[in-house]
């Protein structure tokens, strides 16, 4: 297993090596590529977990109407593509004026793909963290019925918590799940400095690849509570947090982390 760590006795003349656990940016103007010319560091992009969708046949056991429920909760443009798939696979037609809440601005964006994007119908939280999408949220409960659509086997307990405490009328239907990627290969052919997670099924893909895993130096991010959550159960060190308030997105996490890593090199 090659993945061992940024050692303190590493060339300065090597490249930092970074891998991304989820797949390529589609765009070259994404900031991630940003942050290579930046630091001069070298990022590799690996999902490491594989959706599977829930057919409508399975979907049916839960026995939820999507018609019923005026608000959706979205947290990942994952659960965006499923959600709208499931309609079409049920012939669901969503209400025009059905409301939209999610956990950053990108994801709400991501939306104009399935929808008429209006800003009086679609919301989300002013930094990328829970709390700031529970402040919108709150200012709307009383009048709607919600759908928080999700993993079978990720949604966030945080949200789904929020939602009981405070009296939300809620549903979270299943219509994807999550299973570990065979990535053995990279990991063993490469070494890598950092490592960051966005899912704690992407932590538990780690140890389904390389149950032996070591740290040993290894820089290791996490972007969502869960997901930070999980990287501790499994007694790894975490050195990259978000969203945090300075940190809202993984990018501006790393960026903070790498300034600070090679003395603020630009």
């Amino acid at each position: 297993m090659s993945t061992k760590g940024a050692k303190s006795g590493k060339s300065s003349k090597n490249p930092l090596q970074i891998l991304i656990t989820q797949p390529r940016p589609n765009s070259d103007k994404s900031p991630y590529y940003e942050l290579e010319r930046k630091y001069g560091v070298q990022l590799e992009f690996q999902p490491f977990i594989v959706l599977e969708a829930i057919p409508a046949k399975e979907f049916r056991r839960q026995k939820i109407d999507i018609t019923k429920y005026t608000a959706v909760i979205f947290t990942s443009r994952n659960a965006i593509d499923h959600f709208f798939r499931m309609c079409e696979e049920m012939r669901i037609t969503v209400s025009q004026d059905t409301k939209y809440f999610c956990i950053t601005e990108a994801v709400a964006l991501y939306l104009q793909k399935f929808i008429l994007y209006r800003k009086r119908k679609v919301f989300y939280g002013a930094d990328g963290t829970n709390k700031s999408m529970f402040d919108v949220v709150n200012k709307h409960k009383e009048n709607e019925r919600f759908l928080y659509p999700c993993s079978e086997n990720q949604q966030d307990n945080e949200i789904v918590n929020w939602l009981k405490n405070n009296r939300v009328d809620f549903e979270t239907p299943y219509m994807y799940r999550s299973i570990s990627a065979d990535v053995k290969g990279l990991l063993s052919e490469k070494e890598f400095d950092v490592i960051c997670f966005f899912t704690p099924s992407g932590v538990r893909s780690l140890f389904d690849n390389l149950p032996d895993f070591q740290q040993n130096g290894t820089f290791i991010g996490g972007f969502g509570s869960n997901t930070l959550k999980a990287i501790e159960e499994a007694g790894l060190s975490l050195h990259i947090k978000a969203p945090l308030p300075e940190s809202p997105s993984m990018i501006t996490a790393l960026d903070r982390f790498l300034a600070e890593k090679m003395g603020g090199k630009k």
